[in-house]
């Protein structure tokens, strides 16, 4: 089983990508051993000064994470055409450090729309020289109408989609 650190990109406790984090744990609970983070709230505001030295305790353990699992997964919305701004400081953490070079990297954005965020967050991955593929990234636009209030995936085709990218995902961080 491959160790997943599953980043939630979402600042709502009660979110459709928690939800959704959930939906794909359970889809992979046979080839994934997911480590989930929900708390991007808890880490401190980017201070590139402490970046390199000084660097406060909740960041070093965030990067660690990063550092120990066989791969990353990113499930965030969009917010105000972006990517949240809780997800990018934690990026911005992660930027003087190689821990994303190479690293398998599979990138889900589930909002109402989506796409300028997911967008973003596809560059970001790039300038930080994550590994993904097209499949292994996936933007599922009016998420909130796909899940029910139980946690249940209600969609077919998402499904499908979400079916697809845990396989191509498996793909990449087996080869």
């Amino acid at each position: 089983m491959k160790n997943i650190f599953v980043i939630n990109g979402s600042a709502s406790s009660n979110s459709s990508n928690q939800k959704l984090i959930h939906i794909f744990a359970d889809f992979t609970k046979d080839i994934f051993n997911l480590k989930i983070f929900n708390e991007l709230k808890s880490l401190p505001h980017f201070d590139p000064a402490l970046s390199i030295t000084e660097t406060p305790k909740v960041i070093l353990d965030f990067r660690k994470e990063i550092e120990i699992a066989d791969g990353i997964i990113i499930c965030t919305p969009e917010y105000v055409f972006s990517m949240p701004s809780g997800l990018k400081n934690a990026m911005e953490w992660c930027v003087s450090t190689t821990l994303f070079s190479d690293k398998p990297i599979g990138l889900i954005t589930a909002s109402a729309h989506g796409e300028k965020g997911h967008v973003e967050l596809q560059l970001i991955m790039e300038t930080l020289m994550a590994s993904f593929t097209a499949d292994t990234t996936l933007l599922i636009s009016g998420i909130k109408g796909k899940i029910n209030e139980q946690g249940d995936l209600m969609d077919d085709k998402t499904k499908d989609s979400l079916f697809k990218f845990a396989h191509a995902y498996y793909d990449l961080i087996s080869s």
